[in-house]
């Protein structure tokens, strides 16, 4: 596997990641309810715990496509 082919499963593993939080944000945003009464039957967790968690989650999530995906995919564009 060369640089480049590399390269391009970062970029595409960034747009997929990406992807994946906008959608997870806007079921929490657009449709918070129906998200939260989903959880509530699997889960007792208050709408305070619920707001927490995935307020953390996206937070984290996000850290790591930065750190995992974007980084080194800028890293190689610069050396490159």
């Amino acid at each position: 596997m060369d640089w480049g082919v590399l390269q391009k499963i970062l970029a595409w593993c960034a747009v997929i990641n990406l992807g994946i939080l906008f959608w997870w944000w806007g079921f929490v945003r657009l449709a918070r309810n129906w998200t939260y009464r989903c959880h509530s039957c699997f889960l007792k967790v208050t709408e305070e715990q619920f707001d927490a968690f995935h307020y953390q989650g996206l937070m984290w999530f996000k850290l790591l496509i930065f750190f995992f995906n974007i980084v080194p995919y800028l890293a190689m564009r610069i050396v490159l």
